[in-house]
């Protein structure tokens, strides 16, 4: 029996060797890779045509309007028949592309009567079970539409939520009914996911870089919010809690967009988490501002900062792990642990 443990906790050690062995080996790849691939790009290269198209069906949820008296109208529409004029105040230069969309909190698309009653720092599986992907496995497919090296930056950005998480992201083979679409959304524009598995074909809109700006891919954050999303998690700052750790400055936001500061309920909101400034679920500090000088959200904190988009949070990177049970296991919560709060940021 000595012999066997003994055994058993040299294949463990082992094990959580070769993890700490990868975790190096990604850090020294995700440096030298993309120079790499940037350095052998061509200048210029046109954008193919897709061999996927856009499922005409792709329906927000329908929403009884009464229960919703002070939310606009806009924000039930269609994607397909959403209304330009619904962006129209968030277009200028310094508003960020996570906003520009117009959607609910800038980015939600897929509203429902029961996502605003049931809104939480991540989806409650009991109330919402259909909204899991299954086995923790997310198949997509990236659009053509983009440029190779944009098409790289997208793919470290899913192959960083492979190795933080148990969740994986896998190429979809065709067959799959149920599958993310990553898409430079015409309209409307920006940075904007469903939250959770919405069934069947399924848009992450990631506006490609223009001559004004990176649009959403200014870092490496900038999907993995929208990814984050798509697995089923809120912003940060809708907390219950959040009126604790920052202030919001309502005189500084366009009136219009007030609504999404709103606040989730206490009896929705149950990760055992602390309220993380670090988070890339957490909005920036000039969100729906009308003037790009004047904040709209500030924390209470002195020194924080709000709003990065660089990498997980040690705390997303936990809470995604939680919410997909990743952590359940003895083995996995130790290695998922350590990789967050090495690798977090």
């Amino acid at each position: 029996m000595d012999d066997l443990r003994v055994h058993y906790d040299a294949e463990r050690l082992v094990r959580m060797c070769g993890a700490v062995g990868v975790i190096i080996l990604l850090a020294c790849v995700g440096c030298v890779l993309p120079r790499a691939l940037d350095s052998t790009a061509p200048d210029r290269i046109s954008r193919d045509v897709d061999n996927l198209r856009i499922e005409p069906n792709l329906r927000l949820n329908e929403v009884n309007r009464s229960h919703y008296p002070n939310v606009p109208d806009y924000l039930f529409k269609n994607v397909f028949d959403y209304p330009l004029e619904a962006q129209r105040q968030l277009l200028a230069d310094h508003q960020d592309s996570e906003v520009t969309a117009g959607f609910y909190q800038g980015d939600m698309a897929g509203l429902s009567t029961e996502f605003l009653a049931n809104t939480r720092v991540g989806l409650k599986w009991k109330v919402f079970p259909e909204r899991r992907w299954t086995n923790a496995t997310v198949p997509y497919s990236i659009s053509h539409l983009y440029l190779p090296n944009e098409r790289e930056f997208l793919e470290r950005a899913i192959a960083t939520l492979n190795f933080m998480t148990c969740i994986r992201f896998i190429p979809w083979d065709g067959q799959s009914a149920d599958y993310l679409l990553i898409w430079p959304m015409e309209k409307p524009r920006g940075c904007w996911s469903y939250i959770g598995k919405n069934g069947g074909q399924q848009i992450v809109s990631l506006q490609a870089p223009d001559s004004r700006s990176r649009r959403c891919f200014i870092s490496l954050g900038k999907p993995i919010h929208e990814l984050l999303h798509a697995l089923g998690l809120f912003h940060e700052q809708a907390r219950p809690d959040r009126d604790e750790h920052v202030t919001v400055l309502t005189d500084n936001i366009i009136p219009e967009y007030i609504v999404n500061f709103g606040k989730q309920s206490l009896d929705n909101t149950s990760i055992p988490f602390d309220y993380d400034y670090d988070s890339v679920m957490h909005y920036g500090s000039h969100f729906f501002s009308y003037d790009p000088r004047k904040p709209t959200i500030v924390p209470k904190v002195k020194g924080a900062t709000i709003g990065q988009r660089i990498m997980l949070s040690k705390l997303d990177c936990l809470k995604v792990n939680d919410l997909y049970g990743c952590l359940d296991d003895e083995f996995d919560r130790k290695k998922y642990t350590s990789i967050c709060r090495y690798l977090g940021f």
